[in-house]
């Protein structure tokens, strides 16, 4: 087996090591106003808006809305981020992203319920790559109906030394199907705002564009990488008309607010699609798959008696 690469030298990774396995334990109740607002902010239709009620399941990555850090101003960083410390190790670099992630949707979230959310630090590595030093940790979510557990996520976060922005993403990794489907997502200071707002996200490239421009060298302000992910799996539900089981989304390159994104589909099995946010040049800001439960799975479990019903 091929030994670890060695850290980057600004990089003390056996320090960082030590916060793999800490944990911490969060309650929320997901209430159908925030629903509501995240489908206004989305532009939903009124009928899907006045169906964020209590006990309506709660749409696909939408539990991003809930267990907020609420951190006062004194507790955050440069980039509006918290600081670091705390739950996530103190990585010394200065550019945080939303990398990707895994998420596994076990069984309905109804809005109105309470929920506990286990976090725990899984890993902690690092390497050199095109833009200098980068460590990369991964943090596991475990959503709690009661003791069931209801979806289960890794989210990978990337922290890379300062400079120019991130490169785009190398050719073979933007090698994509052809679009079976595909729409115009369309992205303005409004949505970032708003979506910053409703996340309690107070990462400065999403609505300071002095500080894009001169401290982090994008060109604009920078789309959310869990809004792309967000809307991702929304249509790759609403195309597949089933429920996602699994939903595995990588982010390959930044989206600037105010260039044309179209949200483009690809059936990738008989229960699988793969949804990808491509720029005018055709490459993917953001690339998934979604995997739904078999359909005759599905037939199978609706015609089984109910609980409470007759059978």
């Amino acid at each position: 087996m091929n030994a670890a690469p060695p850290a980057p030298p600004s990089v003390d990774l056996a320090a960082l090591r030590q916060w793999v396995g800490r944990e911490a334990v969060d309650d929320d109740v997901l209430a159908p106003r925030h629903a509501r607002l995240m489908a206004a902010t989305l532009g939903l239709a009124p009928a899907a808006t006045g169906a964020l009620v209590a006990g309506a399941a709660l749409p696909p990555l939408w539990h991003w809305l809930y267990f907020l850090d609420a951190q006062p101003p004194a507790a955050l960083g440069r980039d509006g981020h918290p600081a670091r410390g705390g739950f996530l190790p103190p990585v010394p670099l200065p550019r945080r992203m939303w990398a990707g992630g895994d998420v596994e949707f076990l069984r309905p979230l109804p809005l109105g319920a309470p929920v506990r959310r286990r976090s725990t630090v899984q890993a902690v590595d690092a390497k050199r790559g095109r833009s200098g030093a980068l460590v990369f940790v991964a943090v596991e979510h475990a959503l709690l109906l009661g003791d069931a557990l209801a979806l289960r996520e890794r989210h990978d976060i990337v922290y890379r030394d300062a400079g120019p922005a991130a490169p785009t993403a190398p050719a073979a990794a933007t090698a994509l199907p052809r679009a079976e489907h595909s729409e115009p997502l369309e992205t303005d200071p409004t949505l970032l705002f708003r979506y910053s707002a409703l996340t309690f996200n107070g990462h400065r490239i999403h609505y300071d564009l002095d500080y894009c421009r001169r401290v982090e060298g994008y060109d604009g302000l920078v789309v959310h990488g869990p809004l792309l992910a967000t809307v991702l799996a929304g249509l790759a539900q609403r195309l597949a008309q089933r429920p996602l089981r699994r939903y595995t989304y990588r982010a390959l390159q930044p989206a600037l607010c105010g260039v044309p994104l179209r949200l483009c589909a690809a059936r990738a099995a008989d229960d699988a699609v793969e949804v990808w946010a491509a720029l005018p040049d055709s490459s993917a800001a953001m690339r998934a798959l979604a995997t739904f439960e078999p359909a005759a799975a599905q037939a199978a479990d609706a015609a089984a008696p109910q609980p409470g019903g007759a059978g």
